[in-house]
């Protein structure tokens, strides 16, 4: 479908781009400014295929600056890139071989270009990733208070520990009022809340960084969160199924939803307890959860149901 391709290597402050077939190189300050000239640029070539990596959250502007231009840009991840660089026997690593690999990526495997985000799903994204953030930083900041007998460190911990309380709590509030606010997510956010072990947290950042909830085939599904057990079979040897990469936050939250649906969720609970019975370890068991519970909540999405007993057997 496309003529030429174009890898972009992202850092904090530039970008580096290579197009092919040519090799051209060429790099953008990574601000407002440079990521318009990026734009203008690719647009003075024709129809192209971009493709930038997954580097914490700095590749984000540039790629909503492409897509609002209407630009096909595919985010990938940056293991698999690697992986490919290997592959090809590219060994060297600097930030304008890095945008050749990555053209070169795009070239020979034609990701699809990303998923187009409103301004909306943006905001949802940014808040429950600033939510996520916070978390980790009040864990951080009680683990510390176990680790001082200072009185006036003890102070200042309980201080910041009441700040980062009611910063999550606006967090919070934002989000709900932004959910409350889409037709399309109250709806999808009832569906999501009807299935025991299923709460708030879990509900916006499904909708948030799982748009694709719904759309997809429970393999689909299921791969693209990583809980897809892959193969590794060779000859007459059956290795043993594994799961790998995906989206990380997704299946964290969906973690410990599974860990409260083998409590109070019917069908999780008795699925959970079926294959322990079988011996499974608690961390195939876990996983396996997490992938019924996803499928299940997929097909409740896809057919616009929230949950009931039937679904047991799904």
């Amino acid at each position: 479908m496309f003529e030429l391709f174009i890898g972009i290597d992202v850092s904090k402050d530039r970008l580096d781009a290579c197009v092919l077939p040519g090799g051209e190189l060429s790099s953008f300050a990574n601000d407002p400014t440079g990521r318009g000239e990026l734009v203008t640029w690719i647009q003075s070539l024709g129809d192209c295929l971009v493709v930038l990596e997954s580097t914490g959250g700095y590749e984000r502007p540039a790629l909503f600056a492409l897509q609002d231009a209407h630009i096909a840009a595919a985010l990938v991840n940056p293991r698999q890139v690697r992986n490919f660089a290997k592959g090809i026997g590219q060994l060297a690593k600097t930030d304008a071989l890095d945008a050749a690999i990555l053209a070169e990526f795009a070239r020979l495997v034609s990701p699809p270009p990303s998923e187009v985000l409103t301004e909306k799903q943006r905001e949802l994204e940014a808040l429950v990733t600033r939510r996520r953030q916070l978390l980790e930083v009040r864990v951080a900041e009680k683990n510390r208070c176990g680790q001082t007998q200072d009185k006036f460190i003890e102070r200042s911990l309980s201080q910041v520990l009441k700040t980062i309380e009611r910063q999550i709590q606006a967090i919070e509030d934002r989000i709900a009022k932004l959910v409350e606010s889409d037709d399309h997510w109250q709806a999808k956010l009832g569906i999501l809340l009807s299935t025991p072990g299923i709460g708030k947290t879990v509900a916006a950042t499904l909708i948030a960084e799982l748009p694709e909830l719904g759309q997809l085939n429970r393999q689909e599904i299921a791969s693209l969160v990583g809980v897809a057990p892959f193969a590794k079979d060779s000859g007459r040897q059956q290795g043993k199924r594994s799961t790998w990469g995906g989206r990380r936050d997704v299946r964290s939250v969906l973690y410990m939803a599974a860990l409260t649906a083998r409590r109070f969720n019917p069908a999780i609970k008795a699925f959970a307890e079926r294959l322990a019975k079988a011996g499974k370890s608690f961390k195939q068991v876990q996983i396996a959860c997490i992938r019924k519970l996803l499928v299940i909540l997929n097909t409740m999405i896809k057919n616009n149901t929230p949950w009931e007993n039937k679904l047991q057997k799904t």
